[in-house]
């Protein structure tokens, strides 16, 4: 037998006392059962944040439904209001959602390949609606795996329309969720306003520290003794946006731009398959330039 659909809410507001106890019993109160629940406090800014998972309560007589008794819509919508009442600001998912997302690549293809093939293997809960690509070099890859392959060059002098014809394809397509796994091109803050949808990139450093364009060749040049990873949220600023997850690995002075790049490559992969992960499971909070992750 399956498990029930659950709603998974992430909130957050100022700090008051028996915060836990009563989201726990307007859960109870409605007859729901709770299944996970996590909290932190930002002891600087006096900022609660929970994440609370919960069955809501099913028809009588024991019969299994996958949707709670008075609609789901009503008890998201009732658990909004609540929030609301505590000051808290909240966003409510099913677990039984499967997002749109789009994969937006360029030539590099080891995120495309990590992420497709664990997607295939059943590692994320979402629908991957399209590939876009500036270059048709991964054309052949994403028609192997049976995805949608949207050729969308992008020119600097043509790049306002250039990302118009983008935006209406993912409206079309009514993406919910883009994924950069590699994408070498710089989103548009008119771009990022107009999507109406979370973006998730993968930054092959470990940001603030080298941002921008070739970064192993920055940290060779600096002899650094440890490479990473970066997967954020994309901002108008260029990767600077809040911070999803991280990953480190140590080098040495033996080792050259070539061995950086093989090395960093590994991590992103990782990297940014958690990050998406975390995401699709609605374990990341954004407020303010950081993100709380219940991992």
């Amino acid at each position: 037998m399956s498990a029930p659909a659950s709603l998974v809410a992430l909130l957050h507001g100022p700090d008051q006392p028996g915060l836990v106890a009563r989201v726990a019993g307007w859960i109870f109160e409605r007859g729901g059962n709770i299944l996970h629940a996590d909290q932190h406090r930002d002891m600087d800014a006096g900022i609660f944040f929970q994440r609370v998972e919960w069955v809501p309560a099913f028809a009588p007589a024991g019969l299994r439904r996958d949707e709670p008794a008075n609609g789901p819509a009503d008890e998201v919508a009732a658990f909004l209001a609540f929030a609301g009442a505590l000051g808290m600001a909240a966003r409510v998912a099913s677990s039984t959602a499967r997002p749109r997302v789009a994969l937006f690549v360029s030539k590099a293809d080891h995120c495309f390949h990590d992420l497709v093939l664990r997607w295939k293997a059943g590692e994320f809960a979402c629908d991957l609606a399209a590939v876009v690509s500036n270059h048709p070099d991964l054309a052949g890859a994403a028609q192997g795996y049976g995805l949608a392959f949207h050729h969308r060059p992008v020119a600097a002098a043509t790049k306002p329309a250039d990302e118009a014809r983008q935006l209406a394809l993912l409206q079309t397509l009514g993406v919910e969720l883009v994924v950069l796994a590699r994408y070498m091109q710089v989103l548009s803050a008119d771009f990022l306003g107009k999507l109406g949808c979370p973006v998730i990139n993968i930054h092959h450093s470990f940001l603030p520290a080298f941002a921008g364009g070739k970064p192993y060749h920055q940290a060779a040049a600096r002899g650094v003794k440890l490479i990473g990873a970066t997967a954020h949220y994309a901002t108008a600023v260029l990767d600077d946006g809040p911070i999803i997850q991280q990953d480190v690995a140590r080098v040495t002075h033996r080792h050259g731009v070539e061995d950086l790049v093989r090395k960093g490559r590994d991590l992103e992969k990782t990297v940014l398959a958690q990050a998406v992960r975390w995401h699709l499971e609605h374990r990341v909070l954004v407020y303010g330039h950081k993100t709380v992750v219940f991992d």
